[in-house]
C-alpha cells in the first residue's frame, strides 16, 4: 500500500497528533463547555462535528498540496519551510503563554444532535488557526518527489482523526472532573505546554536541517 507512510513516519505523526489532541485549546474548551451545559451526549455530537471539519481540512490540504507539487516543487519547499517556522512559533507561544482552557458552566437550551454537529463543524472549519496548522503540519510528513503524496496526505489526515476523536470523547466523558482538575493543576498544563513545544521544535529543526542539505 503505497499511500501508507513508513513506520518511523507513522510513529512520529502519531506522537505529535496525540500530543496535539491532549493539549487544551478551542476544541477542548467547546466540548467540555457543551458537556457541562447540555450533557455528554450533546458534547459527543460536537466532537463528531469537529471530526467532520478535519475531514474537510484533510481533503483541501491533500489535493491542494498535490496540485502545488505538480505546479512547482520549489513552492512546496517554500511551504514546508514556512510550515517549519510556524511550528517553531507555536512552540514558542506554548512556552510563553501556555494552553488556553476557559470553561464556564452556563445554562443553555439543549440543541438537537444536528445542531451540535453543526456547531462543532463550523467552529473547526472556520478557525483560521486550524486551517494554517493543517496546511503546515501535514506536509512535514511527505516529500515532493513521492508519487503517492496525495494518498499519504489523505491517510495521515484520517489517521489524525482516528487518534484525536477518542481523546476528545474521553475528555467529554470526564468533563466535570477534568475541567476542575486541569484548572487546579496548573503544573500539569505547563508540562503539556513544554512537551508540545519540545515535539514541534524538533519537527521544525528537522525540516530546516533536511532542506539545508
Amino acid at each position: 500500500m503505497e499511500f501508507v507512510p513508513s513506520l518511523t513516519t507513522l510513529l512520529a505523526f502519531a506522537a505529535a497528533s496525540l500530543l496535539l489532541a491532549a493539549t487544551p485549546g478551542p476544541d477542548m474548551t467547546l466540548s467540555i463547555s457543551r458537556a457541562l451545559a447540555q450533557g455528554k451526549r450533546a458534547a459527543l455530537f460536537v466532537v463528531l462535528g469537529t471530526g467532520l471539519g478535519i475531514v474537510v481540512h484533510t481533503l483541501l490540504v491533500a489535493f491542494g498540496i498535490s496540485a502545488l507539487i505538480t505546479a512547482s516543487p520549489t513552492a512546496f519547499l517554500v511551504l514546508k519551510t514556512g510550515g517549519a517556522a510556524y511550528l517553531l512559533w507555536l512552540a514558542i507561544q506554548a512556552v510563553r503563554y501556555g494552553s488556553s482552557l476557559s470553561v464556564t458552566k452556563v445554562t443553555e437550551a439543549k440543541g438537537t444532535a444536528l445542531s451540535n454537529i453543526a456547531t462543532g463543524f463550523s467552529v473547526n472549519i472556520l478557525n483560521p488557526k486550524v486551517v494554517i496548522f493543517f496546511m503546515t503540519f501535514l506536509p512535514q510528513f511527505v516529500s515532493a518527489d513521492d508519487l503517492a503524496v496525495t494518498g499519504k496526505l489523505l491517510f495521515l489526515g484520517f489517521f489524525f482523526i482516528v487518534i484525536g476523536m477518542p481523546v476528545n470523547a474521553l475528555v467529554v466523558l470526564a468533563a466535570d472532573w477534568l475541567a476542575a482538575w486541569l484548572q487546579r493543576n496548573k503544573r500539569v498544563m505547563r508540562a503539556i505546554d513544554y512537551s508540545f513545544a519540545g515535539v514541534f521544535s524538533i519537527f521544525a529543526v528537522k525540516i530546516f536541517l533536511t532542506q539545508a542539505r
